[in-house]
């Protein structure tokens, strides 16, 4: 049977990406929306001789949303889990505590054939290269400053704080990210942000902002006020819903894939070189203190960014 394009992108999901070992289990979780891909991983496991299980269930209602139970618990007994889902189940304590008895987890949240196809051809050495070199700078640096032609004027405190590269390459236990991906973030200090960003590239539970953008106002590490137009009333209701924890300033990320583009969906966009994004919501999963059931990520194009007053990004390119 001819390999597919999508057939391909699996196989390096599971060979290269996360260094699967021919003893090794894999446990596919994906959702109704997804089984498309979901079943192509399950078939590709089996194909490069596996045990593996496939798992298939309703969609969650927003990203950082627990699976059920009986989810939550087999993911621990598994060497690699692979989720394909509608809504991110990387902020959720059943990842969390995966990755705590050293199973090695790749979520795929919003995944389409497209974004699987295109993201998962790039070279993840080259990837894993520039995101740990961010690590090393990142893990010396305050204070992050953001601006941007759209608006954007934001300071964030990292200091201490773990920084984490999201190479593509999880081979050790315990190990954990999105597929495709390329970048590397951190979770500021909470209470310490201050500023405004404009988003106007994406925007998780939102989609592309092409005319339209969202002008987040923020204070002592809260958003606290958001305008622009309808699509800046829709995520204001969505963090109204979740309360005060989904206004807490959870991420700063900068993207380092270079095959990824702006698409409108964020497990894409916010990879795209070139551009950074910020997160309202959760930010447990990256050494944050919010636990929240939610975790949006806006996408900042051309940004100039710098390090403790060092300027290492200019209008979207990087100068390190």
């Amino acid at each position: 049977m001819k390999t597919s394009k999508l057939d391909k992108a699996s196989i390096i999901a599971i060979k290269d990406c996360m260094g699967a070992k021919k003893n090794e289990n894999i446990l596919i979780i994906t959702d109704t929306n997804k089984k498309d891909i979901g079943y192509n991983l399950y078939q590709n496991a089996i194909k490069l001789r596996h045990e593996a299980l496939y798992i298939e269930m309703l969609p969650m209602e927003m990203h950082g949303q627990e699976p059920p139970l009986y989810i939550a618990d087999i993911m621990q007994k598994f060497d690699v889990v692979l989720c394909p889902t509608t809504k991110s189940l990387t902020h959720t304590d059943a990842r969390r505590n995966a990755s705590a008895k050293g199973v090695r987890v790749a979520t795929f949240p919003g995944i389409t054939k497209d974004v699987m196809i295109r993201g998962l051809s790039a070279d993840y050495k080259k990837i894993s290269a520039l995101c740990i070199k961010l690590q090393k700078i990142m893990e010396k640096v305050k204070i992050v400053r953001v601006i941007a032609p759209s608006g954007t004027d934001i300071t964030m405190d990292i200091s201490g704080r773990k920084v984490i590269p999201s190479k593509g390459l999880f081979h050790k236990k315990g190990e954990s990210g999105n597929l495709p991906t390329g970048e590397t973030y951190v979770a500021p200090i909470e209470g310490k942000s201050n500023g405004v960003f404009v988003v106007d590239g994406s925007m998780s539970g939102i989609g592309v902002l092409s005319k339209e953008k969202i002008r987040i106002e923020v204070k002592n590490g809260l958003a606290v006020k958001i305008s622009g137009g309808l699509k800046a009333k829709k995520l204001g209701t969505i963090i109204k819903k979740y309360g005060k924890p989904a206004q807490n300033i959870a991420e700063f990320g900068i993207g380092t894939n270079d095959k990824t583009k702006l698409s409108g969906n964020l497990l894409e966009d916010e990879k795209v070189l070139g551009t950074v994004h910020i997160a309202l919501g959760d930010n447990k999963s990256m050494g944050g203190k919010v636990n929240a059931p939610i975790h949006l990520d806006g996408l900042i194009k051309s940004p100039t960014v710098y390090f403790d007053n060092k300027m290492i990004m200019q209008n979207g390119k990087l100068l390190i």
